[in-house]
């Protein structure tokens, strides 16, 4: 028999059941568009999570201070000591000692309350130098970022995220304005341009001033510690060196002996980047798994409905057997009709995850990015399952002798 009547032959009978067949193929069809949405979820939060850290810039250091431990010995995370200071800030912009750093920025940060009128906002206030808008990447919308000398003089002068000038004016056009922090009053003398978010912190809402300002004025307490020192180097290529050279600096300011008794860390972006890379292929390979099991599922059912038919057509393939037809063609057709049902199941699933995968991200407020490869590898997929689970009713099928099928009632 020709392949194009083979394929005639697998397509009627496929069409013949049509309830049946779009039963079979319905735990495909959940299977294909569960890898498909699953795939694409795995790499748009890879996606975000890697333009969300590099949107802190592709050449950026984070200083990050120890551990604490309180009066009852309770030890605090990476992040919460005081082990990290203005001085070593100053030391670290120093281009002999540290040539591969092109600017520096300490912060130091607190959630407070600002007032304008009746209205009222809380937000994170960071007190920080001139180099920050360099450092971390941001531009101003409107007006201007503070100067050296009100860092020098500790103005009381502010710049806001474009989204809390909008919480408290209802505008961004504020520079000019008064703010109240703690009763103090300060002048708004920029407005930064958006920056979008980092996860679910909006880098949009917040308000800068002169970091003096901040010691003196708005911190609980009038210390020269900082939560984070940012260093921006030079080039993304020497992100290694000037690590390397940041964390002697410190080790030898701090009178430690080696990196494994640091009261701090250097994170390089590019690690924070693989690092999360890391983890959601690791997600994106176990939910695939998972999806995985609904086309194991959905193969099972194209062999039992195959079995199903092969009882059904017993007469006929008897019938056929005794006109000459060969083993080989009874079970090619056999085979060809599972292979029909895997890839219309696979279409109709691919159909179905790439709907989803278009429709989703408005509801789940993520990205998700449809692959190709990962679309025609379902089909292939789908296909295999089909053949790989029709080849037992298939050679059942080819098995049979024709005096037996004849009998058959």
């Amino acid at each position: 028999m020709r392949p194009a009547d083979l394929l005639s032959s697998s397509w009627r009978a496929v069409r013949s059941h049509k309830m049946r067949s779009a039963l079979t193929m319905l735990g495909i069809v959940v299977g294909i568009a569960s890898v498909v949405l699953t795939v694409g979820l795995g790499l748009g939060t890879q996606k975000d999570v890697s333009e969300q850290i590099a949107a802190l810039g592709s050449d950026l250091l984070i200083v990050s201070p120890g551990s604490s431990t309180d009066s009852s010995g309770v030890r605090g995370g990476f992040g919460s000591g005081q082990t990290l200071t203005l001085s070593d800030a100053e030391a670290l912009g120093n281009e002999v000692v540290v040539p591969d750093a092109d600017a520096v920025a300490p912060e130091k940060s607190s959630s407070l309350s600002l007032e304008y009128g009746e209205s009222n906002w809380t937000t994170t206030v960071t007190g920080t130098t001139t180099s920050w808008p360099t450092v971390r990447s941001r531009e101003l919308l409107y007006g201007s970022f503070f100067t050296d000398d009100d860092v020098t003089s500790g103005a009381h002068v502010i710049v806001l995220g474009s989204e809390t000038a909008v919480e408290l004016f209802g505008a961004t056009t504020v520079v000019g304005q008064q703010v109240t922090i703690d009763g103090e009053t300060f002048d708004v003398v920029g407005v930064l341009s958006e920056a979008g978010s980092s996860g679910d912190t909006s880098l949009d809402d917040l308000a800068v001033v002169p970091m003096t300002t901040m010691i003196d004025t708005l911190a609980t307490t009038a210390s020269e510690s900082v939560d984070t020192i940012y260093i921006k180097a030079v080039s993304s290529d020497v992100l290694g060196a000037a690590s390397q050279e940041a964390t002697s600096l410190l080790l030898n300011l701090h009178g430690l002996a080696s990196a494994d008794d640091a009261d701090f860390t250097v994170d390089v972006q590019d690690s924070l980047i693989n690092a999360a890379t890391s983890v959601y292929q690791k997600l994106t390979v176990l939910l695939t798994g998972i999806a995985a099991l609904a086309l194991l599922v959905g193969g099972i059912g194209v062999m039992n409905i195959m079995l199903v038919s092969v009882t059904e057509r017993t007469r006929e393939i008897g019938l056929r057997k005794a006109l000459g037809a060969a083993p080989a063609n009874i079970r090619n057709q056999f085979l060809i009709e599972a292979m029909i049902l895997g890839l219309s199941g696979g279409a109709v699933g691919v159909v179905i995850g790439v709907g989803l995968a278009l429709g989703l991200p408005g509801v789940l407020g993520s990205t998700i990015v449809i692959s190709g490869l990962a679309l025609v590898v379902s089909v292939v997929v789908a296909v295999g399952i089909g053949a790989v689970f029709g080849v037992y009713p298939a050679a059942r099928a080819a098995r049979l002798a024709p005096i037996d099928a004849l009998r058959d009632q």
